[in-house]
């Protein structure tokens, strides 16, 4: 039987007020016990934010400021099994495909009506991966590539994707097509941002993603940074355990 949360989640909201930027990251080493089983095929269902938003996924007009990629926004929800008095759901079951966007206007029509992660109380992460790149660790784009992952103190969540969007979508990691994605994991003790790309093997390419990173985030000094290819979280069924550590 398929799954069926008690209560869906909607993604989408209009925010009156954006959260306060902090001078300084602050990260936190807590590994917090959630394995993540991102693999299977990708659900197909779309969420529409509210209000009028036809136009996201089209082709820009002339006025508009297309992006050098396509991007779709994702999202999962874990659900919880006590509550549901059901079997645990399988990782396509908890996906859910949003929109894609080609534009900043399309982004920003988006963007606009989403729950800001650092709002949200529940397991969920958002995923934004260029277009015709599932979030998931065996696809095409992924299988040969890894991920770096930063352990972020509750409350930096939503400057943080932020600011990591934002290098995203300006190209700012100069590295050709090798950004797979981006994905924002919310838990209950701390939250986990991490940047997916497709060839780990590479490494000077992997570790200039390392250094856009650091300075993205305004990393302090002696930051934690880890690295895990997915291949090995393929192995070990897990997204952020069994990690390489790197220190800043």
């Amino acid at each position: 039987m398929q799954h069926q949360p008690a209560q869906p989640f909607n993604p989408f909201k209009l925010l009156a007020d954006e959260d306060n930027p902090e001078a300084e990251v602050d990260v936190t080493s807590d590994d917090e016990d959630d394995e993540d089983e991102q693999s299977g095929s990708a659900s197909a269902s779309a969420v529409e934010p509210r209000g009028e938003s036809q136009h996201i996924g089209s082709e820009p007009s002339s006025s508009e400021h297309r992006l050098q990629y396509a991007y779709t926004l994702w999202y999962n929800r874990k659900c919880s099994t006590v509550a549901t008095g059901s079997q645990k759901p399988s990782y396509d079951e908890t996906l859910c495909q949003v929109a894609t966007f080609r534009s900043l206007e399309q982004f920003w029509h988006l963007y606009a009506y989403l729950v800001r992660p650092s709002d949200i109380d529940t397991q969920t992460d958002y995923l934004i991966f260029k277009e015709g790149v599932r979030p998931m660790w065996e696809d095409a784009h992924n299988k040969d590539g890894g991920k770096w992952i930063i352990r972020l103190k509750k409350g930096l969540a939503s400057r943080c994707f932020e600011a990591m969007l934002f290098a995203l979508l300006g190209e700012q990691f100069d590295v050709g097509d090798e950004i797979c994605g981006t994905v924002m994991s919310i838990r209950f003790k701390e939250d986990i941002l991490s940047v997916w790309n497709r060839t780990a093997t590479d490494d000077v390419t992997t570790k200039q993603i390392r250094d856009i990173i650091k300075r993205t985030l305004n990393l302090p000094a002696n930051t934690i940074i880890e690295y895990k290819r997915h291949t090995d979280s393929l192995k070990d069924r897990s997204s952020y355990r069994n990690t390489d550590v790197y220190v800043r």
